[in-house]
Parts: structure tokens; sequence; C-alpha cells
């Protein structure tokens, strides 16, 4: 049982659309990442998850809204719904998945992450 401070944490790192493992509980982690540009549709046949923005702000697109996500706010993405993000500048996340959510969800491509960096 540790605290962990999110902003040393996010300090630690400089890359996109790579999380990073920062905690586990009931099955889930915790992540944080950083977006910047925009990250290739995909959607999560088994699992939920959540964005929370620490700094600066993304959009969360669907196929049929956009979503605008700002600091201290958060957004559930209910499984089987294909969604994209999109930041114009870079954005700092904190994301609450189960353990078995893979970073693009169903589709495999370049930004896949199978094994994640714990910090």
């Amino acid at each position: 049982m540790q605290k962990v401070n999110i902003i040393k944490k996010l300090a630690q790192f400089n890359d996109y659309w790579q999380p990073r493992i920062v905690a586990e509980l009931n099955d889930q982690y915790v992540k944080l990442a950083k977006f910047k540009g925009e990250f290739p549709w995909h959607k999560h046949e088994n699992e939920d998850e959540l964005f929370f923005v620490v700094k600066g702000e993304f959009t969360l697109e669907f196929r049929d809204k956009k979503v605008k996500v700002f600091e201290n706010e958060f957004i559930v993405v209910p499984r089987n719904v294909e969604h994209r993000s999109i930041a114009v500048n870079e954005v700092e996340v904190m994301l609450f998945e189960p353990k078995t959510t893979l970073n693009t969800g169903s589709s495999l491509n370049e930004y896949t992450k199978k094994n994640l960096d714990k910090i």
C-alpha cells in the first residue's frame, strides 16, 4: 500500500500512445498515458474503458458523435463501441481498464502494445 504521485509518474516518460501501468485493483489496471495526434479506430469487445484527463484535453470520436473531454473530466466507453482518440496538443490521461484490455482492442496495428511497462 503506497501512494502514487500522478504528476511525478507522468514526468517519467514523453512518448505518445504508450500506456504505463501504475497500479492494479480488482483485476483492473490503472494506466497513465500521453496522447498527441490521432489513434486508429478500434473497439474492445469485452471491456469498458474509463479515460480521465489529468492535463490538457482531447476529443473522443465515435461513429455518430464527438465528445471533447477536458482536464479533470472523465468518460467511460462501453464495451463494443467503436472509437478513437484525437489530441491536437499533448494530453495526459489516466485509464482504468480490465487487465485483459489491449490498447488497440480487436484491431492489431503499429500502435498495439501487448506488454506494458510498470512504473
